[in-house]
């Protein structure tokens, strides 16, 4: 009779739930207009003296906010009691990051120590790889190092600083992690599901990790996008997800699905952010967090006297899937110690792996041993990638027109999205003008575009994080050759994926 008792009260039981979520959800909103009311004003102010008092004036004006709004934040402190004893507990450790804010996407990248091979670099090159100047201007990823171990939160730190320095400069990347004080004790956890002890606390602290990273992204951006440190990213993926972003815009529903694995690609609206926290900190210790975000979408529409087929057509409606997939999982080794995952999205496709443009006649010549059928001819006529073998100082690719040509830009990517690290490293483009007496004009030092070479060449650009790219000076007149110059040795292969002469002018 208790147990008939309880079901009978089941549907006030929701009620009382889903009324409490709503409340969440109506705060979350006020929470959002007033953050961003404040972040407007911010922006607004006059320019500060120096960059140093615009960084501090920031952080004091996001501390204010921060203490201000903390205690409307979802009750942490009622579903995680341990963090009363330390106050602070919930502020994140702001490690790198320019405090970015105001963007249309916040990714979320959770890492943790992992036993075997770590994927982190490889994952942000890949969401970084074909981003757009006004792209990487319009989003922040947030990596979370989920962990309270300084010395591995400070050695993930310093990989990112190491192997991202612009994109941690311009603001695009942010480090932070939790208050030593966060995490509760786990050696008390019930096991449930037939789930092994140590399985039941990796999942619970992920639904606190998840919580954790999704209250410091509210504030940030319009939209929210959870992702993990093993994944690689469709190219073009920023603007696939604003498309269809605007074609759902008008519609009701709680998230969209960009991959089909998990928890992967999972896009909220920012303002949804703290009722959802609010769920998954409620229930953080029982189940694991793709089911509680089911029972979100459960608890919202399902209506307990009808049957489950209604109650599936109606979560149908607050979930919306893209396809194809926009994220693939590409680690093999788990976060969860001894865990081997063969995770594939069978949605996300093939990646493209070079980009063919149309180029003019040209001799083609390198001192780079090629890879297998991977030739730079391929390569220049849009049908391959160039693939040589490690280069050394003074190697270089040559490229010599047919006939002399009025070059107005270029562009060569090194690397792809599969293959991102075997790029051009410390690497010049230089041309060979046709007239002589330009050549003497640089080497004079009359033309401030650019610098003397060796061979009669000159020096108009170099590679940056894989990309050569910039406009040639009219001055130089007509170009007869273009040349990659290598300056250093390099651990690493490279791969030329894109060559692109840009705005040749024929006669």
């Amino acid at each position: 009779s208790t147990l008939c008792h309880k079901c009978y009260n089941l549907p006030s039981q929701l009620h009382l739930v889903y009324e409490r979520l709503l409340r969440a959800e109506q705060r979350g909103e006020v929470l959002s207009q007033e953050l961003l009311k404040v972040l407007g004003q911010l922006q607004n102010r006059s320019i500060a003296p120096s960059n140093l008092t615009i960084s501090n004036s920031s952080a004091l004006l996001e501390e204010r906010v921060l203490r201000r709004l903390l205690p409307s934040q979802p009750n942490a402190h009622i579903y995680l009691p341990h963090l009363k004893e330390h106050e602070g507990s919930l502020k994140p450790i702001v490690h790198l990051g320019q405090r970015r804010t105001g963007v249309s996407l916040v990714l979320g990248v959770p890492t943790v120590h992992r036993q075997k091979q770590s994927y982190l670099v490889n994952t942000l090159q890949s969401l970084l790889y074909d981003l757009s100047t006004a792209e990487r201007k319009d989003i922040v990823i947030v990596v979370f190092v989920a962990e309270t171990n300084a010395t591995f939160v400070n050695a993930v730190v310093q990989t990112v600083q190491t192997n991202l320095p612009d994109a941690v400069r311009s603001g695009v990347i942010e480090v932070i992690s939790p208050s030593p004080h966060y995490y509760p004790d786990f050696s008390n956890l019930k096991e449930t599901f037939g789930d092994p002890k140590e399985r039941v606390r990796w999942r619970t602290k992920q639904n606190l990790d998840y919580s954790f990273l999704m209250l410091y992204a509210q504030s940030k951006g319009t939209y929210y996008v959870q992702l993990e440190d093993d994944i690689v990213a469709k190219q073009g993926f920023f603007q696939s997800m604003k498309k269809y972003i605007a074609q759902v815009l008008s519609e009701e529903w709680l998230f969209l699905e960009f991959s089909q694995l998990g928890f992967i690609g999972k896009l909220f609206r920012t303002s949804d952010l703290p009722m959802i926290v609010e769920f998954f900190l409620m229930f953080h210790k029982d189940k694991p967090i793709d089911w509680l975000l089911d029972h979100i979408l459960w608890v919202k529409v399902c209506n307990p006297e009808k049957d489950l087929k209604h109650c599936n057509n109606e979560k149908a409606r607050l979930k919306r899937a893209y396809k194809p997939s926009l994220f693939q999982h590409v680690g093999l080794h788990s976060s969860l110690p001894g865990k081997i995952q063969n995770l594939k999205d069978k949605d996300f496709g093939n990646q493209v792996l070079f980009k063919g443009h149309y180029n003019p006649p040209a001799e083609l010549s390198s001192s780079l041993e090629k890879y297998l059928s991977h030739t730079l001819e391929r390569a220049y006529n849009g049908d391959d990638f160039f693939w040589g073998l490690t280069p050394k100082r003074g190697d270089y690719i040559l490229i010599t027109f047919t006939t002399p040509q009025a070059v107005k830009g270029y562009f060569f990517r090194s690397g792809n999205i599969e293959t991102n690290g075997d790029r051009f490293y410390n690497t010049t483009v230089e041309v060979l003008p046709n007239n002589n007496s330009v050549k003497e004009k640089v080497t004079k030092g009359e033309l401030a575009c650019c610098k003397t070479s060796s061979d009669g060449f000159v020096q108009i650009g170099s590679f940056k994080n894989g990309v050569a790219e910039g406009e040639v000076d009219g001055a130089l007149g007509e170009i007869v050759a273009i040349r990659l110059l290598v300056h250093s040795d390099s651990d690493v292969w490279v791969l030329l994926s894109e060559v692109n002469h840009i705005h040749i002018i024929y006669k």
